[in-house]
């Protein structure tokens, strides 16, 4: 099936997809403005990151729950509170303000990514097609327009919550779009049966990894390259954009490449891509090599996150798609907890090219994680 039919056929889930991707690149992009505006060091930084990874976790929480309330209109109202949330960073001028601000971004875009990947999970067990890459590959381009816009603006002069307001204005129009029933659910526990814990282990373990890994290159390369590697502002926000591009190729080409090959194997094959990736942007002498580098690491990382999340939705029963997907986000998203903290405390120690490097360390975890999700 084509990249086009598939984005065709999960067209709603899809539009959500966009606005995390926007909203995100553009936050890659500013954070060493964000970081400066709020006076932080490194380690403070990692730390304060907190925030958001704690509403995501939150929210992932809440979204089982509150679906029975927001149903079809799920998607909708999970961005726009996103969006609206989002104006909150750019305002903010201290690490007081900056936390709860980080916390309400968090809380939203917990909401749609759950709902936005069970809406795909449904369309592929309905369909009985692959959507997941692409829909990711959606995110991916997404996020390379928000850093890329946002790089302008930088050179502009424009502030951040400026471009956080516009990015708003556009998640209102592609909103319309993202109306879509949900399955019924059958909540009786005949229906439920044992709840599937071990898929969530091995396939949330699986998709921790990889939004760890993704996190880092998000929130510490534009600093690398700007810092370490003394490029000026369009420079660093090209590190995110190139993660970015590769990202959205990747998962594009990951859409066809599930099709005719197995998962876990891709998975396999991926993991080795990203340590070869991040070991070169770590040691890069200049912006050209670490910009090889962070678009190796993106062919590799963007499909162990989908694939992850489909393989959880294909173990699960229909009744419980939404809450396997959930707890299994949670344990993904804790990556944006642990990673910016990690990177932090070890850039304030011994530098980015260490902490880049560690990265590597924890991509090994994958192999084991993959063996163990086959067999349950």
């Amino acid at each position: 099936m084509s990249v086009v039919s598939a984005i065709r056929t999960s067209r709603q889930p899809a539009a959500a997809f966009m606005v995390i991707g926007l909203f995100w690149g553009c936050y890659a992009a500013f954070v060493p403005v964000l970081k400066d505006n709020i006076g932080a060091s490194d380690a403070l930084f990692g730390t304060l990151m907190l925030g958001s990874a704690f509403g995501l976790i939150s929210a992932m929480w809440l979204a089982p729950v509150l679906e029975q309330r927001l149903g079809p209109r799920g998607m909708q109202v999970g961005c726009l509170v996103f969006a609206a949330a989002f104006l909150l960073p750019g305002l903010s001028m201290s690490p007081w303000t900056f936390v709860p601000a980080l916390i309400l971004v968090g809380v939203g875009s917990g909401l749609v990514d759950v709902y936005m990947n069970a809406r795909v999970s449904e369309l592929e067990a309905r369909t009985g097609r692959t959507l997941m890459n692409a829909n990711h590959g959606v995110f991916s381009v997404g996020y390379v327009i928000g850093a890329l816009v946002t790089g302008a603006a930088r050179e502009a002069g424009l502030a951040p919550v400026a471009v956080f307001a516009g990015m708003g204005v556009v998640t209102v129009f592609l909103t319309m779009t993202m109306w879509m029933e949900i399955e019924p659910r059958d909540g009786s526990p005949a229906a439920r049966g044992d709840f599937p814990w071990r898929v969530v282990l091995f396939g949330g373990g699986v998709v921790l990894v990889a939004f760890m890994t993704e996190a880092t290159v998000e929130s510490w390369s534009a600093i690398h390259i700007e810092r370490t590697l003394h490029g000026g502002a369009a420079e660093g926000a090209l590190g995110p954009a190139m993660l970015g591009i590769t990202m959205a190729i990747g998962r594009f080409s990951g859409q066809i490449i599930t099709e005719r090959f197995d998962e876990y194997r891709v998975l396999k094959v991926a993991g080795a891509i990203c340590i070869f990736g991040i070991l070169m942007a770590a040691v890069a002498p200049d912006p050209i090599v670490a910009y090889t580098g962070f678009g190796i690491l993106g062919l590799g990382v963007s499909v162990i996150g989908p694939i992850g999340l489909a393989i959880v939705g294909k173990k699960a029963r229909p009744a419980m798609r939404t809450e396997v997907i959930s707890k299994s986000a949670v344990m993904g998203f804790s990556g944006f907890l642990i990673a910016p903290m990690l990177m932090g405390l070890v850039s304030e120690g011994f530098g980015l090219r260490v902490a880049f490097s560690v990265v590597a360390i924890w991509l090994l975890g994958l192999y084991p994680l993959v063996r163990a999700l086959r067999r349950v």
